[in-house]
């Protein structure tokens, strides 16, 4: 089955969304915030790495540099949202078993619940409007 366009959009919302909020290391991050900032990540990385053979012009690697903050970023706001110190990025296995882990749904000291403000984007208008 094919995806609409409008729905590969919707998707890519959250790739987006850590991008514009690129060095925010407060608040809270939902899993589909950080999981498809991940999927679209290695997409991205994967591609460039594919071209960089090609050109021999280092894509790659500028794009990395480019999403490093971002990549920190989500990542401790993934944390904040299971109630947990951005510190537990630095641990290997259980970073990875809290950012599968469901957020807690009352608020936090990192916040209120990120599921009670899910972004809207409109990519039909231009931004002048």
């Amino acid at each position: 089955m094919v995806s609409k366009p409008s729905q590969s959009l919707s998707i890519m919302k959250w790739y987006l969304r850590v991008i514009q909020n690129y060095a925010d290391f407060k608040g809270r991050a939902r899993r589909s915030e950080y999981w498809y900032f991940v999927l679209f990540n290695i997409i991205f990385s994967f591609s460039l790495a594919l071209t960089d053979m090609y050109t021999h012009f280092p894509l790659q690697g500028l794009y990395s540099l480019f999403v490093l903050l971002p990549s920190i970023a989500v990542g401790v706001r993934r944390m904040h949202d299971v109630g947990k110190s951005g510190w537990f990025l630095l641990i290997p296995i259980y970073n990875l078993v809290l950012a599968c882990t469901e957020g807690r749904s009352e608020e936090n000291k990192y916040g209120p619940d990120p599921k009670q403000d899910i972004p809207t984007f409109d990519f039909e208008q231009s931004p002048a409007q």
